[in-house]
């Protein structure tokens, strides 16, 4: 897939799976996200006693995240977004709501949170992009 079409998927994605490492173990869970053209926003709900997520998140170098669409009669197309994860600062609230407004498919994830109180907003910075895609013409 070229650049564009990759773009067009995740902005028209709004779930995906976000997979990262810490030590030698994986993590993956899938999220709703909201993509900007060059950052992808994350909010995590829920948690566990031991925060799971945010300890992976806070551990892991390179963060990856996979967004696919399956069509009935055997097309598919996926993207796999790769870079660092890092957790969202206060002057980047407006730009992780507008995007998870965007695209998200829970986007109202973001309306009731405080920026304030540890908003568990994560953004992930697409350096590297690629997409495939299997059956389309």
């Amino acid at each position: 897939m070229d650049e564009q079409a990759v773009d067009a998927l995740l902005a028209d994605s709004g779930v995906g799976v976000l997979s990262m490492a810490a030590g030698n173990a994986g993590y993956g869970i899938p999220l709703s996200f909201g993509y900007d053209g060059d950052r992808l926003y994350f909010l995590f709900v829920g948690h566990s006693e031991a925060w799971k997520k945010v300890t992976y998140a806070e551990q892991s170098e390179t963060a990856s995240f996979l967004v696919f669409e399956v069509e009935a009669d055997g097309q598919w197309r996926s993207v796999i977004v790769e870079g660092p994860l890092e957790r969202v600062t206060p002057d980047e609230w407006d730009a992780a709501r507008e995007a998870m407004a965007d695209n998200a498919y829970r986007p109202d994830l973001l309306t009731d949170a405080d920026p304030t109180e540890n908003p568990r907003v994560w953004v992930l910075d697409a350096r590297e992009k690629s997409g495939r895609a299997v059956g389309a013409d």
